[in-house]
């Protein structure tokens, strides 16, 4: 399974409606939680999610409403005995906001968390493909993050009978590239691999249309609406416009807006504001909302 949970949509504060930001990232046996601010432990518990699938922990930047709700998953991880090594990125320059965090009130510790600062040139193999991160624009030293599914081969039955290949010999052919004359391109067709960006907090810089480039799922902060777009690029945050702007130019599949400022009452705006500038699939974050992984894209 393939999706994005959505735990919290609100920037700054939460509200009625909208916790802290939360955003949890299921990609087949990868299982990535983004910017747990507060409360994400009780948003997992509504959304029907365990800490135990848990793999590894992004964190754009120590602004309270990215990260005061690390404690509390962390101390979930420990108490629920998760078995397996949990990872933990974030900013390097950041390193003592996560010391703070991570041993932040007493508790039996069982866990074993592993910390990974990001920093320039930041990448590491997941499996469900590359990790990377880009630093952004904003008050505090942030990044954005980047997973990249490598393509790979989708085999033709078809193609395959017409060469007699079947049972083991199709799993030979897939790990050597060669079957006696007949080569894996003959066989096969190339899959490609899912691309998925995660941008918090930020101005406009040339970093957020790198990570968008031609991502198949983008989750982008849109804090603001135009007739504050003084305000936001003075404090570091985009517009809906802004955001929907990124997401045409870099070829984007669907486009998830979140992070929205309190003031607003009314989200469709953002949905409107938006549709002016990028005609594919937008989705207005709505805590607790699922969005699934779009379709494949076909090669070529």
């Amino acid at each position: 399974m393939r999706e994005l949970v959505v735990l919290g949509s609100a920037s700054q504060v939460p509200t009625r409606h909208r916790n802290h930001n939360g955003y949890l990232l299921r990609w087949d046996d990868e299982v990535i939680l983004f910017d747990p601010g507060e409360g994400t432990q009780r948003q997992m518990l509504l959304a029907g999610l365990a800490v135990s699938p848990l793999k590894r922990i992004c964190i754009t930047h120590f602004h309270g409403d990215h990260s005061l709700g690390l404690p509390g998953i962390l101390q979930r991880v420990s108490l629920d005995r998760v078995p397996h090594p949990v990872t933990v990125h974030f900013p390097a320059g950041g390193q003592e906001f996560y010391d703070r965090l991570r041993h932040a009130t007493s508790y039996w510790d069982h866990a074993e968390i592993v910390p990974s600062p990001v920093g320039a040139g930041f990448s590491v193999e997941t499996s469900a493909g590359r990790l990377t991160a880009l630093p952004l624009w904003h008050s505090i030293e942030t990044y954005g993050y980047r997973l990249t599914e490598p393509d790979s081969r989708r085999m033709l039955p078809d193609r395959l009978a017409q060469f007699g290949i079947s049972g083991p010999a199709v799993g030979e052919l897939q790990r050597t590239g060669r079957l006696g004359d007949v080569t894996l391109e003959q066989v096969s067709t190339v899959r490609p691999g899912q691309r998925f960006a995660f941008v918090m907090d930020t101005g406009l810089c040339d970093n957020v249309f790198a990570l968008a480039e031609g991502v198949d799922l983008l989750v982008i902060e849109s804090t603001f609406l135009a007739e504050d777009a003084v305000m936001a690029a003075q404090v570091g945050h985009l517009t809906a416009g802004q955001a929907a702007a990124v997401a045409r130019e870099s070829g984007v599949g669907t486009l998830v807006l979140t992070h929205f400022s309190q003031r607003y009452q009314d989200a469709g705006r953002f949905l409107d504001e938006a549709r002016k500038e990028f005609d594919g699939p937008i989705v207005i974050a709505q805590d607790l909302m699922r969005v699934p992984m779009p379709p494949r894209r076909v090669a070529g």
